[in-house]
């Protein structure tokens, strides 16, 4: 009986000793996976941060870009990167500066590029007097314009910290992450990643100077 009874008691004092860790152990498991989906979330929120610019045109000034037509993205993405242009209205300055510097078919023909493209708000920062005497000097005219275009197509990624030759064969640099970049440090990026059949075309607020 007293051997009966001493077993009882070592039962009762192993289950005093174990329900604790048997109960922790469940009251952890729901915060387990809590933790687990948090931690997706939070990576799940950096992810499309990083990875929107990659897929998709990103930046303030792509809220003015058409929902349809030949200049919204989509009929962009079908045509070469001069005549993509010629159909968005906030390029048309750009689009006067390539055709007569003579550069269309060039920009039109070519394979894989990338343009920093200045807005009509970018020209105008230029003194009217200035600017005029650069669209009236063809050769000045086409290396600034040619400053603006890089001989392969480049993805948000790589503008990260990037050094690129460009047409011209001066070198423009890149900066920032995200949706938010620069081109040599003067140029801010308001819609990139736009596709054009042959060309990643940035569309930047400041005209780019060859150094």
């Amino acid at each position: 009986m007293n051997s009966l009874q001493i077993r009882r008691t070592g039962v009762a004092v192993a289950a005093a000793v174990l329900l604790p860790f048997s109960l922790a152990a469940c009251s952890d498991s729901p915060a387990g996976p809590t933790a687990a989906a948090g931690d997706p979330a939070g990576g799940g929120g950096s992810a499309p941060a990083g990875a929107l610019p990659v897929d998709q045109p990103f930046g303030p000034a792509c809220a003015g870009v058409p929902k349809e037509g030949a200049g919204s993205f989509d009929g962009m993405a079908k045509d070469p990167v001069a005549t993509a242009a010629s159909n968005n209205p906030a390029l048309s300055t750009l689009v006067a500066a390539v055709k007569k510097a003579g550069l269309v078919d060039t920009l039109n023909n070519a394979k894989d590029l990338t343009v920093f493209a200045p807005t009509n708000e970018a020209f105008a920062k230029i003194p009217k007097a200035d600017l005029d005497k650069v669209l009236a000097d063809k050769a000045t005219l086409t290396k600034i314009l040619t400053y603006h275009v890089v001989g392969r197509k480049l993805d948000p990624k790589q503008l990260e910290n990037g050094s690129f030759e460009t047409l011209q064969k001066g070198t423009v640099t890149t900066s920032g992450s995200g949706e938010s970049y620069k081109v040599d440090d003067t140029a801010g990026v308001v819609c990139g990643n736009v596709r054009t059949a042959n060309a990643n075309v940035y569309i930047i607020d400041t005209v780019l100077m060859p150094k």
